[in-house]
């Protein structure tokens, strides 16, 4: 019975009740695009940083890696000291540096270049070809686009460009044998990766036996802060930096952005209520001589409060639902306008679909919902039925 109420009575206004159910999709669709956006940076950070399986990153005391300019010196040595330990099953050395291409007609095209060991990388996943060895390189799309070249053509890079002399340090021709996406680097951002060794040529004394990052992977069951400690005390001139470290140093920064998703989201809730309650209420004052009638003819006051409350109900649920395919439509276009700001890694998620958090959400536009018929409920059965019918009779 309770259930044809609240059908008749919200069919019997249905643009009304439709423009309602579109508000709610609107304010639904903000909330989950904001609990998205609280979550779905700090896990696409997560997922990016154990991707590849590396614990550890060893960067120049006192910096994040890559943050500055900053290399590491004496790598050579750097990587022997970290092999003293037994913990330590991998050590991948990267230096990050800028090579160029020169062009005949004298200009040259730029582009991102790491240095590495090929055999334990984790910069990179191999899309084709091989891993490079002396005199080779591989590169990305973005690279071999803008070069116009393909797997197995030469191309002569160089390196330490002088801009006062107007020359390069340093230059050789080398053999494109891998096309390679970068885990760490933007979609478009032009790169390559060499051996390590040969990088450090091209970047002249500056650059000898320095490394910008070394990645660590430790053998299954060490305490990765047991030896992150280790590391500190035995090479004080380095940072070592865990996972877990590194992912709470990101999130820090990310705050921001969990701020305005959590005001945001709150907002959208808020007007949700508010929404629904006018609504809820406009039609209780409508309906008065009705609620009146029913129960005077015995109906219970728990029976019209159930029926007014399920009213905002499915209001608040309809709109949800609909709010949820628009929720990821827009987040799927937000995102797609986010990722391309300069320097963020290709892998980034701005808006990640968690089921849980989803539906948490959704669950609270519900309750909401709910919430939001409570004192029109209470008002409509709890009026006087005698002054209320003499009222409506007159």
């Amino acid at each position: 019975m309770i259930a044809r109420l609240v059908v008749a009575s919200l069919t019997g206004h249905r643009a009304r009740t439709l423009l309602a159910v579109a508000g709610v999709a609107v304010s639904a669709a903000l909330l989950l695009d904001m609990v998205m956006l609280s979550t779905g940076m700090r896990e696409s950070f997560r997922s990016l940083l154990t991707s590849r399986g590396f614990d550890l990153r060893i960067a120049p005391k006192g910096t994040l890696p890559f943050d500055t300019e900053a290399t590491i010196a004496d790598a050579t040595a750097t990587i022997a000291a970290l092999r003293e330990s037994p913990a330590v099953a991998i050590v991948a050395p990267v230096l990050g540096g800028t090579i160029h291409l020169p062009r005949a007609d004298g200009t040259a095209l730029s582009a991102v270049a790491l240095g590495i060991e090929p055999v334990v990388q984790g910069d990179y996943l191999l899309l084709g070809g091989r891993e490079p060895g002396p005199d080779e390189i591989v590169a990305n799309d973005a690279l071999l686009a803008a070069a116009r070249r393909q797997l197995g053509d030469t191309v002569t890079i160089a390196g330490g460009y002088d801009p006062q002399l107007r020359r390069f340090d340093a230059s050789r021709t080398v053999r494109i044998v891998g096309r390679v996406r970068f885990v760490y680097l933007a979609r478009d951002q032009r790169a390559a990766a060499m051996p390590i060794a040969a990088l450090q040529a091209l970047g002249g004394a500056s650059r000898r036996d320095r490394a910008s990052l070394m990645m660590i992977r430790a053998r299954p069951g060490t305490d990765v802060e047991a030896l992150r400690r280790w590391i500190g005390t035995r090479l004080p001139k380095v940072t070592a930096i865990s996972t877990a470290t590194a992912i709470a140093q990101v999130e820090q920064r990310l705050s921001y952005f969990r701020q305005l998703a959590f005001i945001l989201g709150s907002v959208s809730l808020v007007v949700g209520v508010l929404l629904v309650g006018t609504l809820v209420t406009v039609s209780v004052n409508e309906r008065i001589g009705e609620f009146a009638v029913l129960r005077a003819i015995g109906v219970a006051r728990r029976t019209i409060t159930v029926q007014i409350m399920l009213e905002g109900a499915a209001l608040m649920i309809a709109g949800s639902l609909l709010g949820l395919a628009l929720g990821l439509v827009t987040a799927r276009y937000l995102n797609t306008i986010l990722a391309a700001f300069p320097g963020l890694p290709q892998a980034i998620d701005f808006f990640l679909f968690q089921p849980r958090a989803v539906w948490t959400a959704l669950g609270l536009l519900a309750l909401a919902g709910v919430a939001a018929g409570a004192w029109p409920a209470w008002r409509g059965a709890s009026l006087p039925i005698a002054r209320v019918l003499r009222e409506e009779a007159a």
